[in-house]
């Protein structure tokens, strides 16, 4: 079974987590400058099989997007332009920073461990990817 991409999309770092073949786990995979990220997933992609990607999207507490949703509306459809032959589809991400942020707090890691800037994004898309996989 092909592997799913989740994406934590940020202005300054953009998270992703994979499935495993089997889609029973989500792993961090990466974090990526939004610059890049197009080029590295299709470098991945020409090395693994992909069904699919979520996208998390940012909502205030009211369920209204927020600023940064429009960027995300837009990697989306670059999603589907570069790739056709895949489906994406947007998820809530709604407090994926915040649980990957005590996630890492609570890990065990120390305190310069825990500065990595990348950490708590593919995290975030991890968790995004958890989610997605318990509704399915």
């Amino acid at each position: 079974m092909p592997r799913v991409i989740a994406i934590d999309f940020g202005l300054k770092r953009t998270g992703l987590a994979v499935t495993d073949p089997l889609r029973i786990i989500a792993t961090a995979l990466d974090t990526v400058d939004p610059k890049d990220l197009m080029n590295y997933l299709i470098a991945y992609l020409a090395k693994e099989v992909v069904d699919g990607f979520v996208v998390g999207l940012p909502v205030h507490l009211d369920g209204k997007p927020t600023e940064l949703a429009t960027n995300v509306h837009a990697l989306v459809e670059a999603l589907k332009k570069t790739f056709p032959a895949l489906w994406v589809e947007t998820v809530d991400e709604r407090f994926t920073s915040r649980i990957a942020q005590e996630t890492l707090n609570t890990s065990g890691k120390g305190r310069m461990a825990r500065r990595e800037k990348g950490q708590v994004d593919r995290i975030s898309a991890t968790i995004i990817l958890q989610g997605w996989m318990a509704q399915q």
